[in-house]
């Protein structure tokens, strides 16, 4: 079962270059949240059950509901529909993060250790090429937020590929870190967005104070 939610995350990750619309991202991130949901309930049931419900409401509450409700909320304000490329085609973009899953692949096996979950440390990887791919190729900032949102699901499998013994503290600095800058990002995107009326990153360059 465990194996088979890795096998489906992974499909997520690959099917992030092939998306054209931003609903398709938001989706993304839902499923991904259900499935780190699912994932961190069967690879973490050892754990106290304290730390264990902290976990699993915090991936529920936050990467299953909070996030997704956050990503369509500006989707609806904002009116953004498509993605638009820099220049790069989803062909492209699709070799990209193949290429980025074999290198993911073969740093795994290079640095095997007994003491790392070698195919949560592979995911993770691959999750975190995966968001620079996408924040490199896109120039619109919608996708530099869901591809930082991509990273932080990559660093989330980290922990669980390093141990099953995920530190409070850290978890939950982790979670403040990622709903305030989804936050301060959904802000920009609501309110500046109405006075100089781009979501292009690129064009930002040109805002002065």
């Amino acid at each position: 079962m465990l194996l088979a939610l890795i096998i489906l995350y992974v499909i997520t990750l690959i099917n992030l270059a092939l998306v054209e619309r931003f609903r398709k991202y938001a989706s993304i991130i839902t499923i991904q949240g259900w499935l780190l949901l699912g994932i961190a309930l069967l690879r973490l049931h050892s754990l106290d059950w304290l730390e264990l419900s902290f976990i699993v409401l915090e991936t529920l509450i936050f990467k299953a509901i909070i996030v997704p409700h956050i990503l369509m909320s500006v989707i609806k304000k904002t009116k953004i529909n498509r993605v638009k490329t820099s220049g790069t085609s989803q062909f492209n973009a699709l070799i990209l993060s193949f290429v980025a899953l074999i290198v993911s692949a073969i740093t795994t096996y290079l640095v095997a250790d007994s003491s790392i979950h070698m195919l949560f440390f592979g995911v993770a990887m691959y999750a975190l090429l995966s968001g620079l791919i996408l924040i490199v190729l896109r120039s619109r900032i919608f996708t530099h937020m869901v591809g930082f949102l991509i990273i932080e699901n990559g660093v989330f499998l980290f922990s669980m590929a390093i141990g099953v013994e995920m530190p409070m503290l850290i978890n939950a600095a982790i979670m403040l870190d990622i709903l305030m800058s989804v936050l301060m990002l959904s802000l920009f995107m609501t309110k500046v967005d109405d006075k100089i009326h781009t979501d292009d990153s690129d064009s930002l360059t040109h805002v002065k104070d």
